[in-house]
């Protein structure tokens, strides 16, 4: 049952507010502005081959004795053995001792680009032997700096050659790098 003291109340009410008028709709708050696209799979693909370049546990690691040696076909055989013998004067040198295999990479690559970008012609750089290599389950036993150091210098296009240096340089815990010249522009 309706209640007169209610139909009263309404048309109270309507007359205290007056007339009224429908609002306009108003239009919704733009969205958040999406995300700019990334090539997500590139970057995880990029990310699993410098992994895997930096793990890259080959049958022929060196060991913590063994001299490191590379030389490209257009250097002369005997510009290695002067490397080897120690008879080219070194210009920078970059020590590794203590620092991990990702440290080590980037400090290398750094050193690397500024004796480039210097004109530098010889450098050493000071890997250690890697006796503590064999305490690491990671590494197999091999010297992990010494294996990442000979990797890097394999693929760099401004190597002309590196040979692990005499004993009196730090023999098979240092390696000297003949660098190419800057080229002329």
């Amino acid at each position: 049952m309706v209640d007169d003291r209610d139909d009263d109340e309404a048309a109270l009410f309507r007359t205290a507010i007056g007339p009224v008028r429908r609002l306009r709709d108003t239009a919704p708050p733009p969205d958040k502005p999406k995300p700019k696209p990334r090539a997500r799979m590139a970057e995880r693909d990029e990310a699993d081959a410098r992994e895997q370049f930096r793990h890259a546990l080959e049958a022929d690691l060196l060991e913590a004795g063994d001299a490191l040696a590379y030389r490209r076909d257009e250097l002369p055989p005997r510009v290695l053995q002067r490397l080897k013998r120690g008879e080219i004067a070194v210009q920078e040198e970059l020590d590794l001792h203590g620092a991990d295999a990702r440290e080590a990479e980037l400090l290398l690559r750094a050193f690397m680009n500024d004796a480039r970008q210097h004109g530098v012609g010889c450098v050493r750089i000071i890997h250690g032997k890697g006796r503590h290599g064999r305490a690491s389950i990671a590494s197999g036993g091999a010297p992990v700096l010494k294996n990442l150091v000979d990797r890097l210098l394999r693929h760099r296009a401004d190597v002309l050659a590196f040979h692990s240096a005499p004993p009196t340089q730090g023999g098979t815990g240092a390696v000297l790098v003949l660098l190419a010249p800057p080229k002329r522009r």
